[in-house]
């Protein structure tokens, strides 16, 4: 898959900069049976850039089949409310013949799941589904054959239906067959799969409509504290200097100071609000266009070399044109209002950082944790709960960067939750832009001239 134009987000540099091989599998999973998914070398996924990565090249997606016959699947993708996990574990259902109540989709967790470049431009369902419909398609021959060498029977003569391998006067599930072995194989696209069936109920929607389902915000650790920043009065603004005796002698409050970076952490979120206002800090602030300004700031200035140049045989086509058009189009910046406001959770634990964050590219703010902080991209754990929307705006990693900073500073597990003021101030935005068109036309509808200047919208 080609990075799309439209994806010029993840192109976006860290927020941060502070001054400062393969698994075993039998020991993280328990005994059973582990199907491993080869991919060609190919730079399908790695994207280029900062959130580029080397693709796994013996493994692109695995499966776990337990001894209790419980089958979990791995993939790097994230749910954010788009149901992908309903319909991933549909697909590996029907590629099994099982139970969907039997499979367990293990989601965007760095330390467990493949490398994936994000879960955006409606990518899952043509790339990962596939993935992990061979990966299962595989598991049920394997399977037919294991069962097949055991009763000693021609494994023509041996299928699978509703979780259990049988044949003429023997069944067996899974669990029975994965009992006792250790057995690692890894297949390639051979396999063929299935078509899709009927749609399957939502996956956990009892407890999403009752809302006991967890999100990140709702995540606890022992001995956890809360955490919230200081925000510039203004975009570019620098800091002079900051009185923070004051919010540091509040109760259970604690300050935390990196140059420009300035939070507060304590066990009371109702305490940093005020510690916050008790603060006392001066800025230098950067002139910014105002709206009423900012579409003639953005076509005065053109990166060198971009600039609309003289065209003198454009301008005669123009002026000869039977029919004239012109139209300017603007676009404004545009927040992406996820209907969940960033969050993070951060614990060290030794030199092991582990982040509980909601975001659509979990490797990526991966290895903005590891440049932020100076460690290596194996000392970084990102795990992703289902996330609460993200619209191709919870692509960068600032909350959990935030968050990882104050915890360390503490030296406890720190929740840092954006409020909605905050989401709609310092998130990413969708760029604005100007975009200016002249065309011309023959009285036979023949496009005589065109004439087209894109002023920062989009890539």
């Amino acid at each position: 898959m080609q990075l799309e134009i439209e994806r010029y987000e993840l192109a976006e540099g860290p927020a941060y900069r502070f001054e400062l091989e393969r698994r075993d599998f039998f020991k993280l999973l328990g005994g059973g049976i582990v199907l491993l998914l080869a991919m060609p070398g190919s730079a399908q996924e790695s994207g280029g850039g900062r959130r580029g990565g080397a693709v796994p090249q013996e493994v692109s997606a695995w499966m776990h089949i337990g001894e209790d016959s419980r089958v979990t699947f791995f993939t790097g993708k994230v749910e954010v409310g788009q149901n992908i996990r309903t319909s991933l574990t549909q697909a590996v259902a029907e590629e099994l013949h099982t139970w969907p109540s039997l499979i367990q989709l293990t989601m965007a967790d760095t330390d467990l799941t493949p490398y994936d470049m994000g879960t955006f431009g409606s990518r899952t369902t043509p790339t990962m589904a596939p993935q992990l419909r061979h990966v299962a398609a595989s598991a049920r021959e394997w399977l037919i054959e294991l069962a097949a060498a055991e009763w000693k029977v021609d494994p023509k003569a041996v299928h699978i239906a509703d979780g259990k391998v049988l044949t003429d006067g023997k069944s067996a599930s899974f669990g029975e067959l994965a009992k006792g072995k250790n057995l690692v194989r890894t297949v390639g696209h051979d396999a063929v799969a299935k078509p899709m069936g009927e749609s399957l109920p939502k996956v956990g929607a009892r407890s999403i409509v009752t809302g006991a389902h967890r999100y990140t915000s709702d995540v606890k650790r022992p001995g956890m504290v809360y955490g919230r920043m200081l925000r510039p009065p203004a975009f570019e603004a620098k800091l002079i200097s900051a009185d923070t005796k004051a919010a540091g002698q509040i109760p259970g409050v604690q300050v935390v100071q990196d140059g420009g970076f300035i939070g507060v952490v304590g066990p009371e979120r109702g305490a940093l609000t005020e510690a916050i206002e008790a603060i006392h800090a001066e800025w230098t602030t950067v002139a910014q266009p105002s709206s009423k300004e900012l579409f003639t700031y953005l076509k005065a200035n053109v990166h060198e070399g971009r600039a609309p140049q003289p065209n003198a045989a454009l301008d005669e086509a123009l002026l000869n044109a039977d029919h004239k058009c012109e139209a300017t189009y603007t676009v404004a910046y545009i927040a992406h209002v996820p209907l969940e406001p960033r969050a993070a959770v951060a614990e060290w634990n030794g030199g092991k950082l582990t982040v509980w964050t909601g975001t659509q590219v979990p490797f990526g703010v991966r290895d903005e944790l590891a440049e932020a902080f100076q460690v290596p991209k194996t000392s970084v754990r990102v795990i992703v709960p289902d996330t609460g929307s993200g619209y191709g705006g919870k692509h960068t990693g600032e909350c959990a960067i935030e968050a990882a900073r104050l915890a360390k500073a503490a030296g406890k597990p720190v929740k840092l939750a954006w409020t909605r003021e905050e989401e709609f101030t310092w998130a990413y935005f969708r760029p604005a832009g100007v975009i200016d068109i002249r065309a011309g036309a023959r009285k036979d509808g023949t496009l005589s001239a065109w004439d087209f200047h894109n002023y920062n919208s989009g890539g």
